[in-house]
């Protein structure tokens, strides 16, 4: 044997006897494995029995007609049928369209000029706090606040009186009430977002708005150039945050538009509101297969809006 074949066939052993040792899984790797299952089971359990469970089940109960008690009758895409011929599910999808771009357009814009604001500002963590006030307070809280500033000869009379209004408009009147209603919503999501935004503007370095400052840029082209790039990806996240709690509205304005245990104008309603209506349903019939159904557009709304987010706002992360 030649001493080449010699240290060829050593060379051989040695890389079979790594292989093997390699294979061999480490002892924390083996742990880690024994504990996988024991740790994953309890979760997809709880997240099987209390989420996809139901929401599999509301998916067959809107194929069906139901009042609670006895046998379900299946009626196919029936109740569907019936919510697209509905005015008041019209309505309702409506206004949380209204609620979803409209009061959210209008939440982030102010969220992004208090960004601007609270940038540079000192004291900034305090205003923060204040900003961030609404969301620790409940909804029903907020939405009883809210109507004693617009009623009779409440804050909002006072205001525009000052401004020399004579007669201020009726603002809990059914054709400016809605509109209050989403003044509101903006009142009480903008401090949440803005805070969120704040958070990602602290990441940025300080140096690039002090080259800013040098190039003599102002502040909305500080935002336009450097802020908004670089918190691109946690307004994107926002977005979706925003989009989901939308369709899920409901204390504000059952609180707020609504008598003591009535429900509000079907004109003021959003698709939380008509499901709620659908399955408690005051002298009458609850209908949970209808109720089922407009859930079941509520998800289907939420799930395409988010996907739409998604690829609107998807773009390359900037390193910094």
């Amino acid at each position: 044997m030649t001493a080449d074949a010699a240290t060829g066939g050593l060379r051989t052993r040695r890389r079979a006897s790594v292989s093997r040792t390699d294979a061999r899984p480490s002892p924390l790797a083996a742990r880690r494995r024994r504990l996988f299952w024991p740790l994953l089971v309890p979760a997809v359990v709880v997240y099987l029995v209390f989420f996809a469970g139901p929401s599999l089940y509301t998916v067959w109960l809107s194929f069906n007609e139901w009042g609670g008690a006895g046998p379900m009758s299946f009626v196919g895409i029936d109740n569907y049928r019936r919510l697209l011929e509905d005015p008041a599910f019209q309505q309702s999808f409506t206004n949380t369209l209204w609620i979803i771009l409209g009061v959210g357009g209008l939440t982030f814009l102010v969220s992004f000029a208090l960004t601007m604001v609270l940038r540079d500002m000192k004291g900034r963590k305090a205003a923060r706090s204040i900003l961030f006030f609404p969301n620790i307070v409940p909804s029903i809280a907020l939405s009883i606040l809210w109507g004693f500033l617009f009623q009779h000869d409440g804050l909002a009379d006072a205001l525009v009186g000052a401004l020399g209004m004579e007669h201020p408009p009726n603002w809990l009147g059914q054709s400016t009430i809605f509109r209050v209603i989403m003044i509101g919503l903006v009142w009480t999501s903008t401090g949440f977002y803005t805070t969120i935004l704040m958070a990602a503007v602290d990441q940025i370095p300080p140096e690039l708005y002090e080259d800013c400052d040098l190039a003599g840029a102002n502040a909305f082209q500080k935002f336009r150039h450097v802020t908004l790039p670089l918190m691109w990806d946690v307004v994107g996240v926002c977005a979706v945050l925003w989009t989901i709690s939308a369709v899920k509205v409901f204390e504000f304005v059952y609180a707020f538009a609504g008598a003591a245990g009535q429900m509000p104008d079907t004109g003021v309603w959003n698709t939380a509101l008509y499901t709620y209506g659908e399955a408690f349903a005051s002298g009458g019939i609850p209908r949970y297969g209808s109720a089922a159904a407009s859930a079941v557009v509520m998800v289907t709304l939420v799930g395409a809006l988010v996907v739409l987010i998604r690829r609107v706002m998807r773009r390359d992360t900037v390193q910094f």
